[in-house]
């Protein structure tokens, strides 16, 4: 829903959706890079205007934002880039790698959940959000990925948590119960 509502709000022709390979500030994601990005595929499946984008994976290490971002503006010179991240992730936006570079290229839109106490006035709250950072409120459904992590491990219903997709690639693919296999086939991978 965040991502229809950052399309529609910003008006945006394109928006990538691009899954990390491994997130430096961040401890594990609970699932391979593969399944990852199959269920990032499934998940965004009929919106026109997003495209799932393997890049971060398939250059694996650390990912980077600058090193993605780097790539956007070479493969589309002249557009305008927006980097859409949480206020959650923005909490950490002076420990990104170069950022001052970072925000050299883009447009910083933090996507903000409904009823947040977040004051955008004070940079929301975080140190070293840059100045003519955009705050946007989207809508979204109170959701804890490290619940959906927990529901797939107890073998519990995931019928609403996620799209059915997701819900039907996980129970099928064992991930996030300590099951290892390949993605089942036709659901994607980093090789793709």
């Amino acid at each position: 829903m965040a991502a229809q509502d950052a399309i529609r709000e910003l008006a945006l022709d394109l928006l990538l959706v691009v899954p990390t390979a491994h997130q430096p500030l961040k401890e594990g994601h609970g699932a391979p890079a593969a399944d990852r990005l199959a269920m990032v595929r499934l998940a965004f499946e009929g919106i026109p205007q997003v495209v799932v984008d393997a890049v971060e994976i398939e250059r694996g290490g650390l990912s980077y934002t600058v090193d993605t971002v780097r790539g956007v503006r070479a493969q589309f010179p002249g557009a305008e880039v927006l980097l859409l991240v949480g206020a959650d992730a923005v909490s950490s936006w002076s420990r990104w790698r170069e950022v001052a570079a970072l925000e050299a290229m883009v447009r910083l839109v933090v996507l903000r959940r409904p009823g947040s106490t977040v004051d955008e006035a004070a940079g929301g709250g975080h140190d070293g959000v840059p100045a003519g950072t955009q705050w946007l409120a989207t809508r979204c459904v109170e959701l804890s990925s490290t619940e959906v992590r927990e529901r797939a491990r107890a073998g519990e219903s995931l019928r609403g948590f996620v799209p059915d997709a997701v819900a039907a690639y996980i129970e099928r693919s064992g991930v996030y119960r300590g099951v290892t296999r390949a993605p089942p086939a036709g659901e994607g991978s980093a090789r793709d």
